[in-house]
Formats: C-alpha cells, structure tokens, sequence
C-alpha cells in the first residue's frame, strides 16, 4: 500500500502496551494503542461530548478488546471502533495502520465503515416513547440494518433530547436559552425512516401489541417496545396544585423554570436527591438564594454513605445553599400562586418559586396484562423482553438481578437497555447488563458511582473527599458492591467494563 497519505506518528517500541496515546492528524485527534503486535488508530474525541478519549481506558474483555470514554463511559470496540454500549450513539472512526521497519504509519483519512445488509425488511417496531431507551432502540436498529417500519410515540413536542442536562446545565442558561441538546438533528429521522408520533398513549395491549392513542388512532406492530420513562411525583401538601410549584423532568419544566428565575428571589427546593441538589447548584450560580428542605441531614447518604454526603452538603453551603432537616414541610401558601413554604415547627420560608424533587414513577398505567414490580414498572428479563414480541426499557421496566427486580433511574443504563432491547428484537446474542453508572455534578465537581442500588454496610475510602479527588468502595458482608469515584475518570472507566474483575484487583 502505498504511504503518500500516511504520518509516520512513532517508532512501535516507544509505545507501551494496552496505553492509549494521543496524536494529531492535519488538526484532528487521533489516538493509538498498542495490542500486542498490532497498533490500532482511532479517533481521540467520543463522538457524544467529545471527551478526549486518550483520558479513558483500555481494557480487555471475554469478547475482545474496548476503550472506553473518561467522561460518560461510551465503549467501544478497540480494534474497529465500532460502538459497544452508549452514551454515545455512533462509533469512533478508525484509521488505516502501517507497521513499516518499525514505524508507525497511520492514514490521513478514516476507514469507510460497510453499511450491513438490510434484513427484516417485512417486520415492524413501535416504540413508545421517545427518550434515552427509545431513541436507542430506534438507531441501533438502523445500525444493524434492521429495513423494516419505526415508528416511535412521544406526547412531548420537541424530537428526543439530552434529558440529563436539564438539572445539570439547562437552568445555567438564560430563558432564551434554556433547552437540552437534540439528540439528534430534525433531518436524522426522515433519512433513517423513523416515524416520529406526536400524542398520549391512551391503552396497550400486549396480547394484540396494539396500542390506542387519546385520539383514538391505533397502532401495532411486530414488536412494540415500551419506553414512556417516568413521571415526576407530586408533593402531597396543601398548596402543592398552586402555580410556580414546579417539577424538572421535561423540556417543558425547564423552560418554565427558567422564565422565573429571579437573582433577587429566593427558591425553596423540597427534597435533597439528584434534581434538588443539583437545580440548587445551577441556581446559585445564578445568584439565586436557595433553601433545601430535606428529610436527613446528609443528604445522598442512601447512594455514596455518611462521608461523601456531608462532604456533598458542605459544598452546598460553602456556595451559600441552606439546609433545613429538622423541620418538614406541611403547606405551599400563596395566593394563585406560591410566595413561600410553611413548616411544621410555624416557620414560613418565602419563595418566588418551589420546586419538588420527591422522586419519580413508572409511566405504565396505561398497559394492561404484565408483570410488574412494586413500583408499577414492568418486569423484563436479561434480553428487555416482558412478553412474546413486547418489550421494555428504561424508567418504565424492572430488571431481574439476583432473582430482584431492579428498577434504575439513569441515562445511560435506559440507553442499553434500549440497545439490548433492539438486538433482541434483530436475533443478535447480546451482553450481560452491565453494572450501573450515573454521574452527578454540583457547582463544578463531578461524582460518579458503580452499582446497583444494593444496601452496604461498610465503606472503603482512599484519596481526598475534601479536595474531591477519591475513589470508594462499598462492601455488603465483606462483598463490594458498589464504587463511587470523583477525580478517577480512568478507574471508573475500568470498572464501568468489569466491575468484579476491578475490585477484585482492589480488595
């Protein structure tokens, strides 16, 4: 092959094996990595967020070698840069290797990926819903050349988006301003044949996969996929139907926070979990005053232990956010609207805005005929499937893991499963779930954490939690169970792949 378009970029000895390096190509990032006696080349940005992928890990598994993003933990294959499991919904390019009397040559130009053969063409997929897991399902199925009918259902009017920045960037932003990232562009859905359906899912039956609309449109198909997530809970107070009592788990709830958004207001959050904390972070950035009433005085205590969680409310407060834990919310007063929170001890905190973050329910109440967990959401096996060509994904389904139904609220875990659902759907084997990762970030310092929600009993911690720089580990009976990490990108990323194999390592 000739080389006139090849960089000669390192001598192959100076590489260290199973090490991600970066280079740059005319201006573009390019990472390579020693394996073995093979060098391969990919692109050095995740195509999700374009995290610089040289910050990530290499790691060997039972079905081959795969990077994995510092960032969001996208994986993919190693050797072709083809995806293996999301945040990111495309794979890396990869680029052609030349080993010549021990240089490494590396193409100017990314290698044209083959399209697959179309199959399936007489089959169709519904998918209801239109968020992290439906959105997946729908373009892993054109991925792998699934040529049949999509049609996806959503009662939001904007196309799918990026339902994790609303707690964690969107309310940064000015009202003009205050949308999440499409996650993916207008045209993407005409050119991939996605058939994208505006309106209420009013019954599904799983025996017909027939599902009626509010309009009275019905739909069915080959194989239906039930991903309509979850809705936010309501607070369960007098006062709580007033306008300015807001949720945050749409578009919607973004943009009508954020017309309210005062600097010279106060806000009163009701509930210390994710959203709470990290709408206080985006609020007081935005030198908004904010009061957390919360039902512990360590907040997140139930996820990353007493430690980190104090460490957590010591952030908050060192940025000016209030605390009450010993007193509980019993009325949202106001006249039309809310001016403010009463308590049970007669304090009234006034409020230009109150914002619940009490937790979320399974969207489901629409299906009759399958099994469910005790929170409503439907119980699926290891390949997403709840009945013969039916189904589900994400916030509305339940995982059996270790004989338990296991219902897991983040982004990333409802996009595999989506993927997973959408492979099962095409007749492709198809990987163990892999251990949960969600992410936090709070006034400019991230947390991450491995785990499945499992009680511990025990916590072992190395590093700076002041200076969030750690790496925790959390042990049921002398067993771990779960990691949480801030500063760590590459040992979260490791473990992200092989989380027994990591603390196995570890302990």
């Amino acid at each position: 092959m000739s080389t006139n378009d090849f960089r000669d970029l390192v001598a192959f000895k100076d590489l260290e094996e199973g090490q991600i390096t970066s280079f740059s190509i005319n201006g573009t990032s390019v990472v390579l990595v020693k394996d073995g006696e093979d060098v391969h080349a990919l692109g050095g940005k995740c195509p999700h967020k374009e995290a610089p992928m040289e910050q990530g890990a290499f790691c060997r598994t039972e079905k081959g070698s795969v990077l994995v993003c510092p960032w969001h933990k996208a994986v993919f294959d190693a050797v072709d840069g083809s995806l293996v499991e999301p945040l990111a919904l495309e794979p890396l390019p990869r680029y052609p290797v030349e080993i010549v009397d021990g240089r490494v040559l590396v193409g100017s130009e990314p290698m044209k990926r083959e399209a697959p053969l179309d199959r399936q063409e007489d089959e169709s997929v519904l998918i209801l819903g239109a968020g992290a897991a439906g959105i997946m399902a729908a373009i892993t199925l054109r991925q792998e050349g699934f040529a049949g009918t999509i049609t996806m259902v959503t009662e939001e009017k904007y196309r799918p988006y990026d339902r994790t920045a609303l707690s964690k960037t969107v309310l940064l932003s000015e009202p003009e301003k205050a949308h999440a990232p499409s996650l993916r562009s207008e045209s993407f859905y005409g050119q991939n044949r996605i058939s994208v359906k505006h309106g209420r899912i009013a019954a599904f039956h799983p025996a017909t996969r027939m599902a009626t609309l509010s309009d009275g449109s019905v739909l069915t198909a080959d194989h239906v996929l039930i991903a309509t997530g979850s809705r936010s809970q309501m607070l369960d107070l007098p006062g709580a139907d007033l306008k300015r009592v807001f949720k945050l788990h749409s578009e919607k709830d973004a943009e009508d926070i954020a017309r309210v958004i005062d600097p010279d207001q106060a806000v009163t959050i009701i509930g210390a979990g994710f959203i709470g904390l990290e709408v206080a972070s985006c609020l007081r950035q935005r030198g908004v005053g904010v009061t957390i009433i919360a039902d512990t005085d360590v907040p997140m205590e139930k996820h990353f232990g007493r430690e980190i969680g104090m460490r957590l409310r010591q952030l908050h407060e060192d940025n000016g956010v209030a605390f009450i834990s010993d007193a509980k919310a019993v009325k949202i007063y106001g006249d039309k609207k809310a001016e403010g929170v009463e308590l049970d001890d007669g304090m009234k905190l006034p409020a230009s805005f109150v914002l619940a973050g009490v937790g979320v329910t399974p969207v489901t109440d629409y299906i009759d005929g399958l099994d469910r967990d005790e929170d409503g959401a439907i119980v699926v096996d290891h390949l997403m499937r709840a009945a013969p060509g039916v189904y589900a994904a994400g916030d509305a389904s339940a995982i059996l893991h270790d004989g338990k139904p296991r219902r897991i609220e983040h982004w990333r875990h409802a996009q595999i499963q989506g993927r997973i659902a959408a492979l099962t759907m095409m007749g492709h084997e198809t990987t163990h779930l892999p251990t949960p990762w969600f992410w936090t970030q709070q006034f400019g310092k991230k947390i991450e954490l491995l785990g499945w929600g499992e009680g511990f009993d025990n916590v072992s911690l190395e590093g700076d939690i002041k200076g969030f720089s750690f790496l925790a580990t959390y042990l049921k009976d002398g067993k771990p169970v779960a990691l949480a990490g801030a500063g760590h990108a590459y040992d979260m990323a490791r473990a992200a792949v092989d989380f027994d194999g990591f603390v196995q390592e570890k302990v």
